[in-house]
């Protein structure tokens, strides 16, 4: 599996995503422009001593990193008004799974491009604006991990 951040603007957010990619052996992509340095403190911290675990790549700008993906391959765009709750996508090895920045969350325009694959996380207030990043990120890929059979623990 693979998590792609668009722009994340939160550095213990983004670390806290990465101690879950390391500790799922998923390839985690972060797209810039970043909302932090990657020598933030905050980012460590939040990682842990789990970066060097964790197989990973910066991509300058969506475009370079639309272009280099592989043909056929499949992602799901996370985020809130999707036409689809995220338990309902049928996920296979190898998906790529997008979020958006915090405050932003992702395109307007890069959505309605992939509406097919629009998913959202439900949410049941709605006084709540969103759920915290890492959160849903870990909600999502837990689900397609558990779709494929969870691999082999150590």
């Amino acid at each position: 599996m693979h998590v792609v951040l668009v722009e994340p603007e939160i550095a213990p957010n983004t670390g806290n995503i990465a101690r879950l990619c390391a500790a799922t052996n998923t390839e985690l992509h972060l797209i810039e422009p970043l909302g932090f340095r990657l020598d933030d403190a905050q980012l460590r911290r939040a990682g842990m001593d789990y970066w060097q675990h964790v197989r990973w790549r910066r991509w300058p700008r969506w475009t370079a990193f639309a272009r280099a993906l592989p043909a056929g391959t499949r992602l799901w765009f996370i985020e809130s008004g999707g036409p689809r709750r995220y338990t309902e996508a049928a996920f296979a090895a190898g998906d790529y799974l997008v979020f958006g920045r915090e405050t932003a969350g992702l395109p307007p325009a890069l959505l309605e491009e992939h509406r097919e694959r629009w998913l959202r996380v439900p949410m049941f207030n709605p006084a709540a604006r969103s759920l915290n990043l890492s959160n849903c990120v870990a909600l999502v890929l837990y689900e397609a991990l558990r779709q494929l059979g969870f691999p082999a623990e150590v």
